[in-house]
C-alpha cells in the first residue's frame, strides 16, 4: 500500500515537474490534490498481505483499527531466533503482548532471512528461510491456484485468508497456541472428536510448545481441564449438559466480560465477548499451567488478573486429597472433610476417611451438600429421571454419590436431564458461594440396638450353622492333605519371591496355581497343546508356552521353564515382581504362577494371535495387518509404555521391546509381554548402569550397548525401532537391505533424507494407508532412536505427537549407526558362558 502510494506521488510530482519546465511554475490545481493522495495513503493501514508483496523481518500488517499487528519478532532472551506472530499494536512496545505465533516450533534465525509470503500455486501462508525451507505453512487443504487470495489482519486478531469472492479457507482463530480472545470460537469437540487445546509456552520467553495444556476431558467430554502431560492439572469447570451457558465476570466498573459454552449438533465450544469501549482483554494458558482472565490497564499501562485458576495450591488437582473438599467459601481456601469423614491424618490435606463403613448388608442414607463443585471420575446415566438415577444410586452398594441436573434445554443429544454417579472414594471436590450444585453423599447408618428374644434367634441359628459345620468337619479331614500341600506350595512361593525385596510376605494377593491342576489342564504338558517355544535365551530353548482350560472353563497359556536348570531364577522373579503390581490393557496379564519342586511356571492370559512378528515378517499373513490396525497396534504399544514410565505406581523399564515381545488378542489390540529383563527405578530414579547388558541387538540403545547405561529413554529407542519395522514389515537387520545401507535405521533416515519417505511403506498396505499418518509416525520413529538420550522424546510426547495431528515436530537428527565389532560378540560370547551358575543373562542376539 504504502509502496503503490509513493509510485503515485512519484508520478504527480514528475507531471508537475515537466509543467513547471514548460510554464515556468506548476500549476497550484496540483497541489491540493497531491497532498490528498498522500494523506489518503499514509492514513490507510496495510492489514493485507497478498502474493505480489513478502512480509520480512522489519515489516508489519497492522489491523484496519490499528488494535493488532502481524510481523516477526525476537523472545527476549534471544536476538538470533525469529518467529512469526501476532500482538496487541495498540499498547506501549515495552508491554508487547503476543496472542499468537505460527512457527513456535520451527523458529528462523536471522541470518538466514525468512518471508512470509502467500504461496501462488496453494494460496498458502508460507515461512520460509534464504534457503527455501519452509518453517511453517498454513495447509488450507483447498484448491486455489490462481486465485489471489490475500491475508487480511482483522481488528479481533484473527488472520484470516481471503479469496476474491470473500470465502474464507484459513484462519488463526482454528488455530491458537496459548490465547483465547474476545470473539474467538475456542472448538473443544467438532463432529464427536476432540477439536483442540490451547499449549503453553515452554517458558516466559520461549513460544516452544510447552508442558502444561488446556482443553477437554476425553474421558467425560463434560469437564475442562489443564493438564501437565498427560496428568490433570487443574478442573477448570464441569460442563451442566444445556445447549447454552454463560458466565459474567466485571473485570471494572465500566467493562463487562461475557463468557459461553455452546453446544449443537456437531460442535462444542467455549467463547467469550466484553461490553463496547471495554479495554484489551484475552484468556491465556501462563507457562506455570495458570489459567488467567486478564484485562488491560491504561492507567498503570499493565494488565491486571480479573481471575484465575488455580489460585494457589488450594485450586490444584486432588489438593485436599480423597474425600475431602476445598472449601472457598471462607475468607481463605482450606480443606476439609466431607459429611461423614474424619481426617485420615493430624489434618484434612491428606485426605478422609469414613467415620462409619458402608456395607452392603447395612442399611445408608444419603445427604444433600448444596454448592458443591461435583467430584472426578464420575459416570454419566443419560435419559434418567431425578427419581430414576437416585434409585440407580440406592440399589447399588458401590455407588458412593449422586448428583442430578434437570435441563432446560435438551442439548446436543436431546437428553433433558444429567445423572452423574460415583463408586468409591471421591476426588477434587469443592464448595463455593457464587456456583455449585447438590451432591448427595451415601453415608452408613449409625448403629441400632434393637430389643430381640435372644432364645428365638440363638436356637435357630445354631440349629443352621450345626449342618454345614458337620459337612465341613468331613471335608476338611478328607482334603486336609490337599490344604498341607497347598500351603506348602503357597509358603514356597512367597519364601522365592521375598528375595526380591519387592513382593511376598503375608500381604501378597496372588493366586498361587497347583502344579496338578496345571497337569490336568495342558493333558500332562502334551506337544498337541503347545504354542511355541521362546524363553530367556538359547540356555532355555526347552522353555515353552502351553495353551490349557484351568477351573471355570478360562482359557490360558502356562510358561514352563526348563526343568533342573538354574537359568533364568532372576527373570522368573522379576517377571512376577512387575506383573503383579501392574494392571493395563496394553500389557500382558499374568493370572498365577506355580512352582514344584524343579517346575516353574506362569500362567497368562491366552491370546489367539500370538506375538507381532508371526504377521509383521510372515509374507503369507502380513496383509491381515492393514494400516489401520498398524497404526492401532503404534498407538497402543505407547500408551503401554506410557503406563509403565509415568502413570503405574512404579517406573519400570521394560529393556526388551521387540515384535516377538507383542502379543495381539482377539481384536489385534496389542500387549506387552516378557518382562524377565525388566528394572524398577524407585523415588527420583532417573537410569541406572550394569555391566551385564541383556536385551536383543537392534533393539537396544546405543548407550545400553556401549556402557550399560540404561533409562526410559532406551526403551524409547526400542519403540522408534519397533515403529520403523511396523511401517515397513522389514527386520531391524535384514537381507532385503541394499549393502550401502547396516540397518533399517540407516535405510529410513536416507529415503528421510532424500524425500523418498513413502517408499519406507509396506508394500502390502502402500496403495491403502494415510500418507499423512504414515510419515508422522516415521518421524516420530526418527525422533525415538536418535543417539543422544536427551535427544529422543519422552513416551508421553510420543502419545502426543501420534494422537494429535496438528502438532509440529522437532526434525530429527541423522543417528550414527553402530554394529557389533568381532571381538566384542566373542566377548558377549564368554559372558553367556560364565553366567550359566547365576541369573543373569548376556545376549546380543534374538530372544
Amino acid at each position: 500500500m504504502h509502496h503503490t502510494c509513493l509510485y503515485l506521488g512519484a508520478i504527480f510530482f514528475a507531471r508537475g515537474s515537466t509543467q513547471m519546465s514548460a510554464g515556468g511554475l506548476m500549476d497550484v490545481a496540483y497541489f491540493p490534490v497531491f497532498i490528498l493522495l498522500l494523506l489518503i495513503c499514509f492514513c490507510k493501514s496495510d492489514d493485507q498481505l497478498t502474493d505480489a508483496r513478502s512480509l520480512a523481518p522489519g515489516d508489519m500488517l497492522i489491523s484496519k483499527d490499528g488494535v493488532f499487528a502481524l510481523g516477526f519478532f525476537s523472545p527476549a532472551s534471544s536476538n538470533v531466533s525469529l518467529y512469526v506472530g501476532i500482538w496487541f499494536h495498540g499498547i506501549p512496545e515495552r508491554s508487547r503482548t503476543i496472542v499468537w505465533v505460527a512457527n513456535r516450533d520451527s523458529p528462523a534465525t536471522t541470518a538466514s532471512s525468512p518471508t512470509l509470503t502467500i504461496s501462488s500455486n496453494s494460496s498458502d501462508l508460507v515461512m520460509s528461510d534464504s534457503e527455501s525451507r519452509t518453517l511453517w505453512t498454513t495447509q488450507n487443504n483447498i484448491s486455489a491456484k490462481g486465485a489471489g487470495a490475500s491475508a487480511v489482519l482483522l481488528d479481533n486478531g484473527n488472520l484470516v485468508l481471503r479469496l476474491p469472492n470473500g470465502t474464507d479457507i484459513w484462519q488463526s482463530f482454528d488455530h491458537p497456541t496459548d490465547t483465547i480472545l474476545p470473539g474467538m470460537r475456542f472448538l473443544l469437540i467438532h463432529r464427536a472428536r476432540i477439536a483442540g487445546r490451547l499449549v503453553a509456552w515452554r517458558g516466559p520467553d520461549d513460544p516452544s510448545t510447552g508442558d502444561f495444556s488446556f482443553g477437554l476431558d476425553p474421558v467425560s467430554n463434560l469437564q475442562l481441564v489443564v493438564w501437565h502431560g498427560t496428568r490433570p492439572y487443574c478442573r477448570i469447570s464441569v460442563w451442566n449438559g444445556v445447549s447454552v451457558s454463560g458466565g459474567m465476570y466485571a473485570s471494572s466498573s465500566s467493562s463487562i466480560v461475557y463468557q459461553t459454552i455452546v453446544n449443537t449438533e456437531d460442535e462444542f465450544y467455549l467463547t467469550y465477548t466484553v461490553s463496547d469501549d471495554s479495554p484489551y482483554s484475552r484468556i491465556t494458558l501462563g507457562h506455570t499451567g495458570t489459567m488467567k482472565l486478564l484485562s488491560w490497564d491504561s492507567n498503570s499501562s499493565s494488565w491486571t488478573v480479573v481471575s484465575e485458576r488455580p489460585t494457589g495450591s488450594y485450586g490444584l488437582y486432588d489438593s485436599c486429597g480423597l474425600n475431602g473438599y476445598c472449601d472457598f467459601t471462607g475468607a481463605t481456601p482450606a480443606c476439609q472433610c466431607l459429611d461423614g469423614f474424619e481426617p485420615d491424618g493430624l489434618n484434612s490435606s491428606k485426605g478422609c476417611r469414613r467415620m462409619e463403613a458402608l456395607q452392603c448388608s447395612k442399611e445408608s442414607h444419603f445427604v444433600a451438600l448444596p454448592g458443591m463443585r461435583v467430584p472426578d471420575k464420575f459416570v454419566l446415566l443419560r435419559n434418567r429421571s431425578f427419581g430414576q438415577c437416585a434409585a440407580e444410586c440406592s440399589s447399588n452398594c458401590s455407588c458412593t454419590a449422586y448428583a442430578y441436573a434437570n435441563l432446560s434445554s435438551a442439548g446436543a443429544m436431546g437428553d433433558q436431564s444429567r445423572c452423574l454417579v460415583w463408586t468409591g472414594e471421591l476426588i477434587d471436590t469443592w464448595k463455593s458461594n457464587n456456583y455449585g450444585e447438590k451432591l448427595y453423599l451415601r453415608l452408613a447408618d449409625p448403629t441400632v440396638q434393637k430389643k430381640t428374644n435372644l432364645v428365638k434367634i440363638v436356637l435357630p441359628v445354631m440349629a443352621c450353622l450345626l449342618l454345614p459345620t458337620c459337612i465341613a468337619l468331613v471335608w476338611i479331614c478328607k482334603f486336609r492333605e490337599k490344604w498341607r500341600n497347598k500351603e506348602i506350595q503357597k509358603k514356597l512361593v512367597l519364601g522365592y519371591l521375598s528375595a526380591s525385596n519387592e513382593i511376598g510376605g503375608k500381604h501378597v494377593e496372588f493366586p498361587f496355581v497347583s502344579f496338578s491342576d496345571i497337569v490336568a489342564a495342558t493333558d500332562n504338558f502334551s506337544d498337541s497343546n503347545m504354542l511355541g517355544r521362546g524363553g530367556f535365551g538359547k540356555v532355555y530353548k526347552k522353555d515353552a508356552i502351553i495353551q490349557g482350560m484351568l477351573e471355570g472353563g478360562k482359557e490360558v497359556a502356562v510358561k514352563r521353564l526348563s526343568q533342573g536348570s538354574g537359568q533364568g531364577i532372576d527373570e522368573f522373579r522379576n517377571e512376577v515382581v512387575v506383573l503383579v503390581k501392574l494392571q493395563h490393557r496394553n500389557l500382558v496379564r499374568l493370572l498365577g504362577c506355580c512352582i514344584h519342586e524343579d517346575e516353574k511356571l506362569l500362567i497368562y492370559e491366552y491370546l489367539p494371535n500370538k506375538s507381532l512378528d508371526a504377521f509383521l515378517f510372515d509374507a503369507s499373513r502380513k496383509h491381515v495387518l492393514d494400516w489401520s490396525t498398524r497404526f492401532k497396534i503404534i498407538k497402543g504399544v505407547a500408551r503401554g509404555l506410557l503406563y509403565l514410565h509415568q502413570d503405574s505406581r512404579l517406573t519400570i523399564i521394560h529393556r526388551d521391546l521387540k515384535p516377538s515381545n507383542i502379543l495381539l488378542d482377539t481384536e489385534m489390540s496389542p500387549k506387552i509381554s516378557d518382562f524377565g529383563m525388566a528394572r524398577i527405578f524407585g523415588g527420583n530414579q532417573q537410569l541406572a548402569n550394569t555391566t551385564r547388558v541383556a536385551g536383543t541387538y537392534g533393539y537396544m540403545s546405543p548407550e545400553y550397548v556401549t556402557s550399560g547405561t540404561f533409562s526410559v529413554k532406551s526403551d524409547t529407542y526400542s519403540f522408534g525401532v519397533l515403529l520403523l519395522e511396523i511401517i515397513s514389515g522389514f527386520k531391524i537387520i535384514s537381507c532385503q537391505f541394499i549393502s550401502d545401507f547396516p540397518n533399517l535405521i540407516a535405510y529410513a533416515w536416507r529415503l528421510w533424507e532424500d524425500g523418498n519417505a513413502t517408499e519406507l511403506v509396506d508394500s502390502s498396505v502402500a496403495e491403502n494407508c494415510s500418507l499423512h499418518e504414515v510419515l508422522r509416525c516415521i518421524h516420530v520413529g526418527l525422533l525415538c532412536v536418535q543417539d543422544n538420550p536427551n535427544a529422543r522424546p519422552l513416551t508421553s510426547s510420543v502419545v502426543f505427537m501420534l494422537e494429535n495431528e496438528s502438532t509440529l515436530l522437532p526434525p530429527p537428527k541423522e543417528p550414527v549407526y553402530f554394529a557389533p565389532r568381532n571381538n566384542e560378540i566373542e566377548e558377549t560370547r564368554r559372558n553367556m558362558e560364565s553366567s550359566m551358575n547365576t541369573s543373569g543373562i548376556t545376549t546380543l542376539e534374538g530372544r
